[in-house]
């Protein structure tokens, strides 16, 4: 499931917007005091600590080990578990599960849908956000194209960004109802003067390592050079972010 070997310490470090900015789906998630809640793809941990303040009991779930270690030492009164978004089973009668900017990197999303029904209780609910239709597309076309350039192992995207469409279909799949969609745009501004680099570095990192030092650094000198034109402004870098947003029920 997408990236399991995150750098757990640059993600903090240079990309903490990732969890700030899911800090407004945790307020469309509104968890209350003494609600079961489940955050699936907690990274490291901030967000479900952010739920757990509001008196609701919550557990963790990321694929990723280095995110759970720095999860679990940041925040020790939280039970965090490894395990694949799109096959879990950590109990059932949840009264919500909550997830961000983790579904893109899950290829199979009716299974994540049935994954979420079994855990959920009846009338309980699903919301979250991660990348939707069009995200990062200027972020992978000037990489693609350094790669084509360069004469390296075409760039292919690791994620799957849906339309709304896509999306709800998925969902009623695995029989949960959408009651709330919403794909909009979110330019995001990128830590300093080597963000875009930075970004590819962290997000793209499997692609990277497949590829020697030296190729790394030429691929990344171009792909940035491209970049500029549509990803840097008087402010500095950003990415090309459109996110979905979404509620669904359990009936």
């Amino acid at each position: 499931m997408g990236n399991n070997n995150w750098n757990a310490q640059l993600y903090s470090d240079k990309h903490a917007f990732v969890w700030k900015l899911g800090q407004g789906v945790v307020e469309l998630l509104a968890p209350q005091p003494g609600e079961r809640i489940l955050d699936v793809g907690c990274g490291t941990g901030e967000l479900t600590d952010q739920i757990a303040r509001s008196g609701a009991g919550v557990v963790g779930l990321d694929a990723s080990a280095p995110m759970l270690d720095s999860a679990r030492n940041h925040f020790p009164d939280i039970e965090f578990h490894q395990g694949d978004a799109q096959n879990f089973d950590l109990g059932t009668d949840y009264d919500a599960v909550f997830t961000n900017a983790t579904l893109h990197w899950v290829p199979d999303h009716v299974a994540v849908a049935k994954s979420v029904y079994r855990a959920l209780k009846p009338g309980g609910r699903f919301v979250g956000e991660f990348g939707g239709y069009g995200n990062v597309r200027e972020l992978e076309h000037t990489l693609r194209t350094a790669t084509l350039e360069l004469g390296l192992t075409p760039f292919e995207s690791p994620n799957f960004y849906p339309t709304l469409r896509q999306w709800a279909t998925s969902l009623e799949s695995g029989d949960l109802e959408p009651t709330w969609l919403q794909l909009f745009p979110r330019p995001t501004p990128l830590e300093g003067k080597d963000g875009v680099k930075t970004w590819w570095r962290q997000f793209r990192a499997n692609y990277l390592a497949t590829l020697e030092p030296a190729q790394q650094e030429a691929l990344l000198d171009r792909a940035e050079e491209l970049a500029a034109a549509n990803l840097r402004d008087e402010r500095g870098w950003f990415a090309d972010y459109r996110r979905l947003r979404f509620v669904a029920i359990k009936k």
